[in-house]
């Protein structure tokens, strides 16, 4: 594994109030987010970034609004809706 540092200002930690372990924690799951989102990664290694299980980090998804279905048109949608 890599890893990464973030250096954050504690006026963002005071005004968040967030403890060093819980902004770590969201920087991870913003990290593992973002390569999800804009670099395809997949998410058993993306749920690993986030120190997440891999259910969890899909719900995760979820709450962001993010959707772990990806189609190219509506037509290949709705194949896929009528199948299912």
């Amino acid at each position: 594994m890599c890893q990464v540092s973030v250096d954050i200002p504690e006026a963002v930690l005071y005004d968040t109030r967030m403890s060093r372990e819980e902004a770590a924690l969201f920087s991870k799951r913003a990290v593992a987010m973002e390569y999800y989102k804009q670099q395809g990664v997949s998410i058993g290694y993306c749920a690993q970034i986030a120190d997440m299980t891999e259910e969890d980090f899909i719900r995760y998804l979820g709450q962001h609004h993010v959707s772990i279905f990806k189609f190219d048109d509506e037509a290949e949608f709705i194949s896929e809706a009528q199948n299912a």
